[in-house]
């Protein structure tokens, strides 16, 4: 039976599965324009640190005044509506939610809730690709120890392609490449939130409409997301990354499978079973032909020449050779799709995807000369930009990792373009999440990674 099938035996049974979404930003909001429109779920509560924020975001995406007016976690269960709250340590606990889902985008506060959703035995899913990379092999150790699923969100670029790589793997082909699409110039890794919107072409009107945060945005153009989306990638694929961060080629949907293959075979991988980002335009600024910045990929290898053959009498686009092809999906349309990742884990008890081992991290680096004394501002600031690498690279560089690298003091200067290393930074050792982060690096050591 379809998990949609599912869903309508939960509400004509009046069983729906009750969710909770703390943070009613973009992806939150975009999740709530969907949320009544699917049977089976109700969403109990909303948390965000700004309640008004919320309400603002639940008029302006269609809902109703009634439909958010409970006044507690009990009558929004009892009446079918929804409670609004500052307190996501309450809508965790709440005996009205069975699934969470953190929309936040921040490090630390991602690490605190899931470990309350461990306490509590709440499901969860982490549109947080920042804590989950900060600390994520740590995270879905103790979820399953707690016995809750911990998932990747539907909808965003990583649950995607992680969709993408478990077809090609059930249907037998060696995964080449895996990855997105986006909009990179090598210039865009020194983008500060005073100079992202010129980058964009959003107008006035779509800035006035409170769904633009500049340094969330400023996150995606300098870097800083396409690394932490493809660590996502690589610890839970089990892909690695290139070695010294991702190259982000220009390609468009007809050439993937020609550029992304071995060098040894006339590509730019160092390596199969690799991650990458593809740039939508030239280096020079021009159109990428049928770019895909808004799209995830999968490119795979036929092994035999019968494969081969195949592949040709289907029509799939190949290299020359006809070994290497690729397939693709051209969108994403990140919290519209989120309701996949709720069905999938209240009619299947499954995740979209799952962070598995540590085989990649993103680093801090410098955007510019930081001298001694300067406090690092974190993704998409003025300070640091994040950086892909394996984790093996990370280790040996004891390098700050991007979520924590917000709000620390340097205790020296950092030159531009350098890893920003522990020794360079003044912390307290004894904070909650840096002493998570610090465990998850011994137990899941690149050695002993899987």
């Amino acid at each position: 039976m379809s998990m949609f099938r599912k869903l309508q035996a939960l509400e004509a049974e009046g069983r729906p599965v009750r969710v909770g979404l703390i943070g009613a930003g973009k992806f939150g909001s975009m999740y709530l324009a969907q949320a009544r429109r699917t049977p089976g779920v109700h969403l109990t509560a909303i948390a965000d640190l700004s309640p008004d924020n919320a309400r603002r975001s639940l008029a302006r995406v269609g809902w109703p005044a009634e439909a958010f007016a409970a006044t507690s976690f009990e009558t929004a269960a009892s009446t079918g509506s929804t409670f609004v709250t500052e307190d996501s340590a309450a809508l965790i606990a709440s005996p009205f939610v069975d699934l969470v889902i953190d929309a936040t985008g921040h490090p630390a506060a991602g690490v605190r809730h899931v470990l309350a959703a461990c306490e509590h035995r709440k499901h969860i899913v982490m549109v947080n690709v920042e804590a989950d990379v900060l600390a994520g092999p740590m995270l879905a150790r103790k979820a399953a120890e707690a016995g809750i699923v911990y998932s990747m969100a539907s909808g965003d670029q990583p649950a995607l392609i992680a969709e993408l790589v478990d077809w090609a793997r059930c249907s037998g082909f060696e995964v080449v490449c895996a990855g997105k699409g986006t909009k990179y110039l090598p210039q865009y890794h020194q983008s500060t939130p005073d100079t992202v919107w010129s980058h964009y072409g959003f107008t006035p009107e779509q800035l006035a409409s409170g769904d633009f945060n500049p340094k969330m945005f400023n996150s995606f153009l300098d870097g800083t997301k396409s690394a932490l989306e493809m660590a996502a990638v690589s610890n839970a694929c089990g892909l690695l990354p290139p070695r010294d961060g991702l190259l982000f080629p220009a390609c468009g949907a007809d050439d993937l499978q020609t550029l992304l293959r071995p060098v040894s075979d006339g590509g730019v991988l160092e390596r199969k079973g690799t991650v990458e980002v593809v740039s939508s335009v030239e280096r020079d600024g021009r159109p990428v032909f049928r770019d895909l910045r808004w799209g995830v990929f999968v490119v795979i290898e036929g092994e035999t020449p019968y494969v081969r053959d195949c592949f040709r009498q289907y029509g799939l686009l190949t290299d020359q050779s006809g070994r290497y092809a690729a397939t693709y999906k051209p969108y994403h349309l990140i919290g519209l799709e989120l309701g996949v990742s709720v069905a999938s884990i209240a009619t299947r008890g499954e995740p979209t995807g799952a962070t598995r081992a540590w085989s990649a991290d993103v680093v801090a680096v410098a955007k510019r000369d930081l001298v001694a004394g300067e406090t690092l501002d974190g993704e998409g600031g003025f300070t640091v930009y994040g950086k892909l690498v394996p984790a093996d690279v990370s280790s040996r560089l004891d390098a700050v990792p991007i979520g924590l690298a917000h709000g620390m003091a340097l205790t020296g200067a950092v030159g531009e373009g350098e890893v920003v290393r522990w020794s360079d930074v003044s912390y307290d050792g004894q904070d909650e999440t840096i002493v998570l982060r610090k465990a998850m690096e011994r137990d899941f050591a690149p050695s002993r990674a899987g």
